[in-house]
């Protein structure tokens, strides 16, 4: 296996402390020749951004200024997959942002369908987890993490967990599938779960690839392809912590048309 990291672009969510820490991470990391990138996207609304304040424009990063989910509409409704062999693009979330990649299949959703019933229902059941807490509507973004104690900060979620020191058992991987299953189970039409999983990258930072983020919108398309009605779970995670939502489309509707006096599927 390579020691190099290599990656196409790479899309920093935020020009503030973080943000700042992952983007000058990855700069030492190609300086180091431990990753290999074409350029990284700082994506804040702020102009003067921290980001850009202490590193400023490079050859190989830049500055988008735009609200995050205007910016990921532009930039990934553009995506495609890498080809084989190449390599991909890759996002570098933030502990604070909303649940982006939800929003972004959401919109893609009600794009897709524009006369379809598309909503965010609450999540259901249990993915026992000590930290649980759910955003209020219309938002219903679950928020979970195994840990119920002060994290260190970039962690990286190794093996031995830092805080306890002992084993990390848990993956959150494996909750978000479990409930997909106990859901499914119990007669929901409930179809993933969609996960958009950040694992460390390289030099303290973690990241998901685009790749991924579009498998997630493939996911929906082919959950609403028959027209019944249908759930998709989607989630944004690592291995400790979470951010999930349940995507509900409705059954297509089903239109006269009174001059033929037949009726069309409309979608």
């Amino acid at each position: 296996m390579s020691d190099v990291v290599v990656m196409r672009d790479v899309v920093v969510v935020g020009g503030g402390c973080y943000g700042t820490f992952y983007a000058g991470q990855l700069a030492r990391a190609q300086d180091k020749g431990k990753a290999r990138f074409r350029r990284v996207i700082v994506v804040d609304r702020d102009p003067a951004c921290r980001a850009r304040a202490e590193l400023g424009e490079a050859p190989d990063r830049t500055f988008a200024v735009a609200p995050w989910d205007v910016y990921f509409a532009t930039f990934l409704g553009a995506a495609a997959r890498a080809r084989p062999g190449e390599p991909q693009d890759y996002i570098v979330p933030s502990p604070l942002m909303p649940h982006l990649m939800f929003q972004w299949v959401l919109a893609r959703a009600r794009q897709r369908w524009p006369e379809r019933a598309v909503a965010v229902a609450p999540v259901p059941g249990s993915l026992g987890t000590p930290y649980d807490r759910s955003a209020p509507p219309p938002d219903h973004a679950r928020y979970v993490s195994f840990a119920d104690w002060l994290c260190p900060t970039h962690c990286v979620e190794p093996a031995i967990c830092p805080a306890i020191g002992s084993a990390r058992t848990w993956e959150m991987g494996d909750a978000v599938r479990g409930l997909a299953e106990r859901l499914r189970a119990a007669g929901e039409p409930v179809h993933g779960p969609a996960l958009f999983v950040c694992r460390h990258h390289v030099f303290g930072v973690g990241t998901f690839a685009v790749d991924a983020v579009l498998e997630g919108d493939e996911i929906v398309q082919a959950a609403g392809a028959s027209g019944a009605a249908a759930a998709v779970l989607v989630g944004t995670i690592s291995s400790c912590h979470g951010a999930v939502n349940l995507l509900r489309l409705g059954p297509l509707s089903v239109i006269r048309h009174p001059s033929s006096g037949g009726v069309a599927e409309n979608g």
